[in-house]
This record gives C-alpha cells, structure tokens and sequence, in this order.
C-alpha cells in the first residue's frame, strides 16, 4: 500500500489524511502543493504530473476526467451519507487495499456507504 501515491482534494478533512498517512499511506492534500483556490483542472494535473491518485467528494473531477477522455489521474469518488473524518477514514482504508491495481492502471471509483464501483479510464 505504501506504493499508492494519494492526493486528497480539500473537501476531505485532514483528520483523514493523518489517519492515512499513519497508516503509511503516501498521501498530500492538495494545499500542501497549491493554493486553496486552485482550479479543478489545475488540480487534475498536479495529480497527474505527480502520478497520486485523487480522492474528492466533488462530482466536477469525475466529469473532467470523462469528457476530457483522460486516462489519469485515477479518481477515488466519495458519496458518503456522513462526511465525517471518521466515516471516511473508515470506508477508505476498507476499499483501499482492494483498489490498488486497478488504481494504478487508471480508473474512476466511487465509493459509497456499502458499496465500491470501479470504471476504467477512459470514461466513454
């Protein structure tokens, strides 16, 4: 797991990201690397030069990243009923081991309260 490179977009509580890193996940928030006001596809590709995949709560990336026909950064979607960090912390640690491989080859995953739905990028 220590192999996945993570960025965390800045609707995710840095509670989550110090849960993750402690766990030895390499993972940033995006404002670590760019201003708090940065543009989506600014951020999409910072994700991409970096090669971290993005984990957000903000449906806007997964629509960049498919009508743009991008085949990177992968996307980890959250459509959590709780945002909480402890909610999401939980739910990402459960999917995370799980999505590694098809993380790396390039893929938009949303995950909700029961359930982890993969698409392969590109989206058509």
């Amino acid at each position: 797991m220590a192999e996945l490179r993570l960025l965390a977009d800045m609707n995710l509580s840095p509670k989550t990201v110090a849960a993750l890193r402690s766990k030895g996940m390499d993972i940033l928030r995006v404002s670590e690397l760019l201003p708090v006001t940065a543009p989506d596809d600014e951020v999409l590709a910072l994700a991409r030069q970096e090669a971290r995949t993005l984990i957000t709560q903000d449906l806007d990336f997964s629509s960049l990243v498919a009508l743009g026909g991008h085949t990177r950064p992968s996307l980890i979607t959250l459509r959590l009923s709780s945002s909480d960090p402890e909610t999401a912390t939980r739910r990402l640690l459960a999917a995370l081991p799980e999505l590694e491989e098809d993380l790396r080859r390039g893929c938009a995953v949303t995950v909700d309260d029961a359930t982890v739905r993969i698409r392969k990028l590109p989206i058509h």
